[in-house]
C-alpha cells in the first residue's frame, strides 16, 4: 500500500476551474441585473477562488514524504488549508452583509432578472457537480482539505438556490428589499458552516484523540493479546490529515526473550494496522515484573527521587 497522495491535487485543480467558470457567469449576471444578492453571489466565488488555490498549494505540501526536519511527514498541512477556508467562508458572509444593507436602506429595481437567474442555476449546478466529487474523495481519502472545499462549495450553492429565490420573489411582488433580505439571511447562514471548519482545523492542529469508536477498536485488538500473556497500557492517539499515530507500551513477563517479544510486537502492530488503515503505530515492550514498568505511564516520566 502507498501513502502518496500527490494525486489529491487534481480535485484541487477541478475546483479552480469549477471557481473561474461560477465567477465569469455570476458576474455576468450581477452585470445583467444589477442585483446586489447576485453580486455577493459573485463575490463568493471569488473566495472559492482563492480557497482553491491555497487548497492546491497544501494538498501539495501535504503530499511530501517524511523527511530529515519533517520526520512523521507533512500531512498537518492541510488543517492549515481547511483553517483558511473556513475563515474565507466568514470572510464571504461578511462581505454579502456588507453589500447588502446599503441596498435594503435604498432600495433598486431590477433588470433582465430571468436572464440573470437562469446564468445563476447554471453556475449553482457546476458548483453543485464539483462539490459532491470533493465530497466523495474527502471522505474516500480521508482528505480535510477536499472536505473543507466541498462545504465551502455546498455553502456557495445555497447561496444561490437563496439569492435566486429572493430576486425572483422581489421581481415578482415589485419588494426590491427582497433582495437585500434574502443576502442577510444567507449570509448568517453561511457563516456558522465557516466557524465549523475552523473549529475542526483547530483540533487537528492540536493533537486531538483519534474518535471513540476507533480507539476500541485498538483496544479491541489489545486486549486479545491477554491471552498469549501480554497486557498494555498508555496507549495514546492522534490523527495528522488522512494519517493517524498510534503508541503503546506491552508488558510482557520478564522470563520472555527478546525475540519472543519482538515477534509479539510485530504481529500485534500488523494486527493494529489493518484494523485502522494509514495508521502509524509505534511500540515499547516492557517488562511485567520490573515495578518501574507500570510507572511509566504519564507523557512526562517523573524519574524524581
Amino acid at each position: 500500500m502507498t501513502n502518496d497522495r500527490s494525486f489529491l491535487t487534481r480535485f484541487a485543480w477541478l475546483s479552480i476551474g469549477a471557481a473561474i467558470a461560477t465567477i465569469a457567469l455570476k458576474t455576468t449576471a450581477y452585470v445583467v441585473t444589477g442585483s446586489v444578492g447576485l453580486l455577493s453571489d459573485a463575490l463568493e466565488s471569488f473566495v472559492n477562488l482563492v480557497g482553491a488555490v491555497l487548497a492546491l498549494a497544501m494538498l501539495s505540501v501535504a503530499a511530501r514524504p517524511e523527511d530529515d526536519s519533517h520526520a512523521y511527514g507533512h500531512s498537518k498541512a492541510e488543517y492549515f488549508s481547511s483553517g483558511v477556508e473556513g475563515a474565507l467562508i466568514v470572510l464571504a458572509a461578511a462581505t454579502i452583509a456588507f453589500a447588502a444593507i446599503p441596498r435594503l436602506i435604498e432600495p433598486r429595481s431590477l433588470q433582465q432578472v430571468n436572464v440573470g437567474l437562469s446564468v445563476t442555476v447554471v453556475a449553482a449546478l457546476v458548483n453543485l457537480l464539483v462539490a459532491l466529487v470533493l465530497r466523495r474523495a474527502g471522505r474516500r481519502h480521508q482528505s480535510i482539505t477536499l472536505e473543507a472545499s466541498s462545504k465551502h462549495l455546498l455553502a456557495d450553492v445555497w447561496t444561490s438556490v437563496a439569492v435566486v429565490a429572493g430576486v425572483g420573489a422581489a421581481n415578482l411582488t415589485g419588494w426590491q428589499r427582497l433582495d437585500p433580505l434574502v443576502a442577510l439571511a444567507v449570509a448568517t447562514h453561511i457563516v456558522w458552516t465557516g466557524i465549523r471548519i475552523v473549529l475542526q482545523s483547530i483540533r487537528g492542529l492540536m493533537d486531538s484523540a483519534l474518535p471513540a469508536h476507533e480507539q476500541e477498536a485498538l483496544r479491541a485488538v489489545l486486549t486479545r493479546y491477554r491471552e498469549q500473556g501480554a497486557q498494555y497500557h498508555a496507549l495514546r492517539t492522534r490523527q495528522a490529515g488522512a494519517q493517524r499515530f498510534v503508541s503503546v507500551h506491552v508488558l510482557v513477563p520478564g522470563s520472555w526473550t527478546v525475540q519472543r517479544g519482538h515477534e509479539l510486537l510485530e504481529k500485534m502492530e500488523s494486527e493494529l494496522r489493518a484494523t485502522l488503515p494509514h495508521t502509524s503505530v509505534l511500540t515499547h515492550l516492557e517488562s511485567l515484573d520490573d515495578p518501574a514498568s507500570w510507572e511509566d505511564i504519564a507523557l512526562e516520566r517523573d524519574d524524581a527521587s
